[in-house]
């Protein structure tokens, strides 16, 4: 008897195989990352065609040698809304790139999903909405990627300084103070040579915020920081994921070019 389970996870990317099937990567909390083939799935007005990138779907797999196969499939949600401004689909591509760098195949990362879920439903919100808000999109994006490099065991270090072991204690209105984003070790108070990112204290207190769950909005209800504050998180968003994961995430290229532009 061919042995059967059932997965439930966020399908991060979907190709094609063969001439009628499709491939499909899903992310979940029992296996981690997950390639499925999805028998039929090309053909017209197949029961599995919904099996589409960025859908929480559960799935009756059969087999476990080779690549294993999609059985039944349920379509749980669809963000299909992030897809309808270019910058939450670059957002949104993003989470899944960083998705498949953290995690392995059958190494599942607890707490990794629900923290995916979390930020594309809130890309999927900002998706819906008709004007643009661009800073509040740069920031569930920064966010979300400084919160799956923690929970992915490579998260940016904002405590203390990388280089004297004192605390990173920015001094809001001193100007003059600058802390350093050193390749491979974090932040480091003063300016060198070999950074790229250097921030100032109001730079660094937004940064350190975004460990929490919640966006940093002000008393007045607005969103903390302009669009050249968010960027310049961005950049170390960027940097620290070309240090220390095997490359770079050009989605995020991708939404910074759009956002400039």
């Amino acid at each position: 008897m061919i042995p059967e389970r059932k997965i439930q996870g966020l399908s991060l990317k979907v190709g094609p195989l063969g001439e009628n099937d499709r491939l499909i990567t899903i992310l979940s909390d029992q296996e981690g990352i997950t390639r499925l083939a999805v028998p039929g799935a090309r053909r017209p007005k197949s029961r599995l065609a919904a099996a589409t990138p960025l859908s929480l779907i559960e799935a009756q797999v059969v087999g476990r040698r080779g690549l294993a196969r999609i059985k039944q499939l349920k379509i749980i949600h669809n963000f299909n809304a992030v897809g309808q401004k270019i910058e939450t689909l670059a957002a949104a591509q993003a989470l899944s790139e960083l998705s498949l760098m953290l995690v392995s195949s059958n190494a599942p990362i607890p707490g990794l999903l629900s923290t995916v879920l979390m930020h594309l439903k809130r890309l999927e919100v900002e998706g819906r909405e008709v004007n643009k808000d661009q800073c509040l999109i740069l920031a569930i994006i920064v966010q979300a990627c400084i919160h799956l490099l923690a929970i992915g065991g490579y998260g940016i270090p904002l405590q203390r300084c990388c280089k004297e072991d004192l605390p990173l204690d920015p001094p809001i209105g001193n100007w003059e103070w600058k802390c350093s984003l050193i390749p491979d070790e974090g932040f480091a108070i003063g300016s060198f040579e070999n950074s790229t990112v250097k921030l100032n204290p109001s730079e660094l207190a937004l940064l350190q915020r975004l460990v929490k769950s919640e966006l940093p909005f002000g008393k007045d209800g607005k969103l903390m920081g302009p669009k050249n504050v968010w960027l310049r998180l961005l950049a170390v968003i960027d940097f620290w994921i070309a240090t220390n994961l095997p490359k770079n995430i050009h989605s995020l290229a991708m939404l910074r070019e759009v956002v400039i532009t």
